[in-house]
């Protein structure tokens, strides 16, 4: 005879949200199979978002080292739900798009004469193998196309983004940040309607992996931002939406459903006695609706909120005490020194004890991380 599963409570599943996504540290490598993308930002404060989600997954992590394994690690930066890291095979189901323009920009179709520029940017990325930018912006200002685009100096960044976005250019690799491109080419291939399923079912595992459990209206959200990384089945993401939650596990509590993937058990979760300070994107807090339901206060990314409007601070990390995001820290570096300063939701630290050590133990690993003086 079956027994009855024990009630869910919001403490098991503030204890699950934790635990599933920092798993233990390992291998550079296996931790982005694992993950399969790892969302990124260019703001250094103290370090890009994409190295201090990996701190915390990685054994040994030193900031940048992502950028440094870049080629080796069989990764590509893309669109998924939002821009990052995603692995080769991750990838692949999502390509090939439509001639569409990125994201930011609306993702309108691009125009004949978008498409011309697209065949000429082509056919110089392919003369010249890896191309910096700056390349590319000098032969169109000055060359055999002086001035096709109006002298704009953005214009030709912009139709790399695009041949980024659409899959015809990848990033080989960066030098001090910036991406440095050659051409590429997703095989086309004619879906059936039962493969077209299992690709965005599969890229919906990839949401449910990275973010779960997630409360019913979250789970929506990021199911709907796969527009971004398939547009060209953006009319099948309500159906797979319906789909996931027929076949994930879920549970109702306090009034809201929640859902993770089957065959996971969220009272089983057990929490290390430690600080995290982490990324305002890391996966366990990316979700600001799941932040409130699981931790009761609101919080924000103010990096660009006038300064006068912060309440938190330009780059606030969240501080995770056990299970509990307690309250955040702003860290800088000054003279070669962290400088680290917290605030907290009840406005004072906890009283115990152990808390300030693990807040060291916390401070200790950054500076490491950054290469910073103990």
């Amino acid at each position: 005879m079956r027994m009855p599963r024990a009630t869910i409570t919001s403490d098991d599943l503030r204890r699950f949200a934790v635990a599933r996504s920092l798993f233990p540290p390992t291998t550079l490598r296996r931790a982005i199979a694992r993950m399969r993308f790892v969302q990124a930002d260019p703001i250094r404060a103290p370090a890009r978002a994409q190295d201090l989600i990996l701190r915390h997954r990685v054994e040994g992590y030193r900031a940048g080292d992502l950028e440094r394994n870049y080629v080796s690690l069989r990764i590509e930066e893309d669109t998924f739900v939002n821009y990052g890291f995603v692995t080769r095979e991750l990838q692949a189901l999502m390509h090939p798009r439509p001639d569409v323009r990125v994201p930011a920009e609306g993702m309108q179709a691009w125009s004949a004469a978008e498409r011309k520029k697209a065949e000429l940017l082509l056919a110089f990325l392919q003369s010249r193998g890896e191309v910096h930018p700056r390349e590319v912006e000098e032969h169109f200002a000055h060359g055999r196309v002086r001035n096709y685009w109006g002298g704009s100096s953005n214009a030709t960044t912009q139709m790399l983004d695009a041949l980024h976005y659409r899959g015809l250019a990848r990033v080989a690799r960066r030098e001090n940040g910036i991406r440095i491109y050659r051409t590429h080419q997703h095989q086309a291939a004619l879906l059936s309607e039962a493969e077209r399923q299992t690709r965005i079912d599969a890229l919906v595992d990839v949401v449910i992996n990275i973010y779960a459990p997630l409360p019913g209206s979250s789970l929506s959200f990021y199911i709907r931002r796969l527009r971004y990384a398939v547009p060209q089945w953006r009319n099948e993401i309500s159906a797979a939406q319906k789909r996931a939650r027929e076949r994930l596990a879920h549970a109702r509590v306090a009034g809201v459903d929640w859902y993770w993937p089957e065959g996971e058990n969220p009272q089983r979760a057990i929490i290390p006695k430690s600080v995290r300070l982490l990324a305002p994107f890391d996966p366990v807090v990316h979700d600001r609706t799941r932040f409130e339901l699981l931790w009761n206060w609101t919080y924000r990314f103010e990096a660009y909120t006038p300064a006068p409007k912060r309440k938190l601070g330009y780059y606030a990390l969240p501080l995770l005490w056990r299970d509990r995001v307690i309250g955040w820290t702003n860290l800088t570096v000054k003279n070669g020194a962290l400088l680290a300063d917290p605030g907290y939701v009840q406005s004072r630290p906890p009283k115990d004890r152990a808390f300030q050590r693990e807040l060291d133990a916390e401070l200790a690993r950054i500076r490491f991380f950054l290469g910073l003086r103990t």
